[in-house]
C-alpha cells in the first residue's frame, strides 16, 4: 500500500486496549498447550486429511442423483423369469414415484401462479391449469384405480383393457 502523503489529515485514534507488559519470566501455559496441540494432534491429522484429499482429487466424481438403467417391461419378460418380474416391478415403482413428483411439481407451480396473480388467476394461469389437467389425466389413465397396493401386473392389465376398449370403440364408429 502506498504511503499516504497526507497522513496527518487522517489520524488514527489511539487504541483503548492497554498494551500488556510482561513482568514475569515464566512462559504462559496457554501458549504452551496451544503449540503442543498444534504439533501433536492437529498437524498429523491435517497431513493425513490433505494426503487423502490429494488421492481423491485425481478422479473427481460428481454425484447428482442415482440413475438406474431401464429394465425390460413386464410384457417383455419371459414366462417364469422371476428376476425379470422383480426388476420390472421395481422399475414400475420408480416410474410411478417419478410421475407422482411430476404431478406434484405442476400442482405447486399452479398454486404459486394463483398466489402470484391473485384475482387474475383464471386468465393468467390458464396455461398452468391446462398443463395440470393434462398431467393428472395421464397419471389417472395409467395409475388410477390401482390403489396403494397396485403393481406392475395390474397396471399392465389396466392398460391392456383400455386399449381393447379403444379398439372396440374405433370398430363401432366405422
Amino acid at each position: 500500500m502506498p504511503e499516504d502523503p497526507e497522513w496527518e489529515a487522517y489520524k488514527v485514534p489511539p487504541t483503548r486496549t492497554p498494551v500488556s507488559e510482561r513482568t514475569t519470566s515464566v512462559p504462559n501455559p496457554v501458549n504452551f498447550f496451544q503449540t503442543a496441540f498444534s504439533y501433536v494432534i492437529d498437524a498429523p491429522v491435517t497431513f493425513v486429511r490433505d494426503w487423502i484429499e490429494r488421492l481423491k482429487g485425481k478422479d473427481k466424481f460428481y454425484y447428482y442423483h442415482q440413475k438406474f438403467r431401464r429394465v425390460p417391461d413386464l410384457s417383455e419378460c419371459l414366462e417364469g423369469d422371476y428376476l425379470c418380474y422383480y426388476e420390472a416391478e421395481a422399475q414400475w415403482r420408480r416410474d410411478r414415484m417419478v410421475d407422482q413428483q411430476i404431478v406434484e411439481i405442476v400442482r405447486e407451480r399452479l398454486a404459486a401462479c394463483k398466489h402470484r396473480e391473485g384475482p387474475n388467476q383464471f386468465q393468467n394461469c390458464a396455461k398452468e391449469m391446462q398443463l395440470l389437467a393434462q398431467v393428472t389425466k395421464a397419471y389417472q389413465d395409467r395409475y388410477g384405480e390401482l390403489g396403494y397396493h397396485g403393481n406392475a401386473r395390474d397396471c399392465l392389465m389396466k392398460q391392456k383393457h383400455r386399449m381393447m376398449e379403444e379398439r372396440k370403440a374405433a370398430q363401432e364408429n366405422e
